[in-house]
């Protein structure tokens, strides 16, 4: 009769673990084991001059994090040769052993000496034998045997970005596709719900929504105008096991802005315009319109045209691609004793229509235009209709910024002297040479009280007062580095007394 022997390995699957009222990093609480042996069996190839071997052996399971203060128990070693007599040493080799797992070479106990971290390491596998304390020879064959490290939820989900930034046109349909968020968890995807992401939205709300399993965001709110508001800020939640109490989290902002349509007409400011000339030569430029447009970019873009009066085949309009004006000229030469005024009824449009907005009304306005030919002597004429100069904020006073030039278009020729509509610039902040038109500072400027300056200038007939002529003048303030950083809010947080390091 064959006598078979046994090596037995037990296996503690977890040790009892303390509860911690102050959590670790990237922790929220903690997960007690219960506490098993197993025996179990397996067989091995090498029978050493004996008819059948038996090593008890298979993987088993640890807690990661362990947090005790003792060194955690693994298992127990132990072979059917073994009297308890001190004749037989268990040796323990592979993956950490000696360093992270340690055994005890009397008795078979294995500990591990330090808490293990499955994101870092999630297997190892150790070989383990008995061998005769006297002769060094094995009295079991070496079994090889495996630990997996059990995880526990202890990484919180991130974003694959801090921020996001996505545009939307506005107006859109509820529903509509904005941007997709993706959040990833390090824990094991396969044990539990650890590593289960759900979305939800924590700021941002009516106006967006987010999808809980895809965070795909996405508009919730109809008929969002730009031209109301056009920029939004979202605050989105990536929460793990799940989205159930006691899950960690971790957030990113989405920074949505509305795209334009054009869902805005043209509307003229006033519904009255009048001029004033003299007969000129063909192209000659009369005066300026400009409709309005809340729309931007080419949304905004306007055409005018004269659609019906008595100077159709006097006069015309052209647009003027950089500021969107109606410019009114001469088509044929003006005869004051023939005709002197002239009506004209000019429409305002936008070339470019989005058909689903057409319900809201047709996208063009008019306006009429009335135009009184003089036979006069006639004011300066400034060499621009409007001037635009720029100056640094941190210019000295009586900087000179630029200057204005106007003549008078008599034959006369008479001198032309200029002044500063003091209602334009009722804190004499600017000041023009009396003769060269030269314009310069009588006052230190700030660009972050005020950006523009719109005045206006005179140019006045020397040897005739009546005859003045006004030009818009638009002075840009330059930013210089001069106001420190402020932040937007006060910060104020709290920490516990005894909080560890790098909580």
């Amino acid at each position: 009769m064959r006598t078979y022997r046994y090596f037995l390995l037990l296996f503690w699957v977890g040790q009892p673990y303390p509860t911690f009222s102050t959590p670790l990093s990237k922790r929220t609480s903690g997960f007690p084991a219960k506490k098993r042996a197993l025996e179990l069996s397996g067989s091995s190839k090498n029978e050493l001059n004996r008819s059948k071997r038996s090593w008890m052996w298979n993987q088993f399971f640890l807690l990661e994090e362990y947090t005790g203060s003792d060194y955690q128990y693994v298992g127990k070693l132990h072979s059917d040769q073994d009297r308890g007599d001190g004749s037989l040493k268990y040796i323990l080799s592979g993956d950490g052993a000696g360093d992270l797992f340690i055994i005890n070479e009397n008795t078979g106990d294995i500990q591990a000496t330090r808490r293990l971290d499955r994101e870092e390491k999630p297997v190892y596998i150790l070989r383990a034998q008995a061998i005769n304390r006297k002769t060094g020879r094995p009295v079991e064959p070496e079994s090889e045997f495996i630990i997996k490290i059990h995880d526990i939820n202890d990484n919180e989900p991130i974003f694959t970005k801090e921020v996001y930034t996505a545009t939307v046109p506005e107006m859109s349909d509820v529903g509509t596709f904005v941007v997709q968020v993706t959040a990833t968890d390090a824990d094991d995807p396969t044990y539990g719900n650890s590593a289960k992401v759900v979305y939800s939205i924590l700021q941002g709300q009516p106006y967006f929504s987010v999808e809980s399993e895809t965070g795909i965001i996405k508009t919730a709110l109809l008929n969002m105008d730009r031209e109301n508001r056009e920029q939004y800020q979202v605050v989105i939640q990536a929460k793990d096991m799940g989205g159930q109490m006691g899950g960690l989290s971790g957030t990113t902002t989405v920074n949505i802005t509305l795209t334009d349509v054009n869902d805005n007409p043209p509307r003229f400011p006033q519904s009255t315009y009048q001029f004033k000339t003299e007969s000129s030569p063909p192209g000659t430029p009369i005066g300026r319109i400009k409709a309005s447009d809340a729309d931007m970019g080419e949304n905004a873009e306007i055409e005018y045209s004269i659609t019906e009066g008595e100077g159709l085949d006097m006069f015309d309009v052209i647009t003027d691609q950089e500021t969107q004006e109606g410019i009114i000229t001469v088509k044929k030469i003006l005869d004051f004793e023939k005709k002197k005024v002239y009506t004209l009824k000019v429409e305002a449009s936008n070339p470019h229509v989005e058909p689903r907005f057409l319900y809201l009304g047709p996208f063009k306005d008019s306006a009429t235009v009335r135009i009184m030919v003089e036979d006069v002597d006639e004011p300066p004429v400034f060499s621009k209709l409007a001037y635009i100069l720029q100056i640094r904020e941190d210019a000295q006073i009586n900087t000179t910024i630029g200057s204005v030039t106007a003549q008078d278009p008599d034959a006369a020729r008479n001198p032309v002297k200029y002044s500063v509509d003091r209602h334009t610039d009722m804190d004499r902040i600017f000041n023009i040479d009396s003769g060269n038109g030269s314009i310069f500072t009588s006052k230190l400027l700030d660009r972050e009280t005020l950006l523009w300056h719109n005045i206006t200038v005179i140019a006045t007939e020397i040897n005739n007062p009546k005859q003045s002529s006004r030009v818009p003048l638009y002075i840009k303030v330059l930013d210089v580095n001069d106001n420190p950083p402020e932040f937007a809010e006060f910060y104020e947080t709290f920490v516990c007394e005894k909080a560890k390091a790098d909580q």
